[in-house]
């Protein structure tokens, strides 16, 4: 149960949530929130995509033994002379 005891309000802490509760209401987009929702729909995202899509099916975990390569393709060893 909450509101046990006695909390003072901090009016700098009410007004900080009174403007976050209305930002939708004065929020315009300019350069700055243009560049910062590009890079967050867009950018990021395809930056993880490209991650994600050049380590697909390049490792294999499954039933590997201690010493056992995790690699699917492990490249060739070596021939000694």
């Amino acid at each position: 149960m909450a509101g046990h005891g006695y909390t003072k309000t901090d009016p700098a802490v009410e007004r900080w949530n009174t403007m976050r509760e209305a930002v939708y209401k004065h929020f315009r987009f300019n350069s700055r929130t243009a560049r910062q929702s590009i890079m967050g729909m867009v950018v990021f995202p395809a930056a993880v995509f490209a991650v994600a899509y050049s380590q697909d099916m390049k490792w294999d975990w499954t039933g590997k033994r201690k010493g056992e390569p995790l690699a699917r393709n492990p490249p060739a060893p070596e021939a000694s002379d």
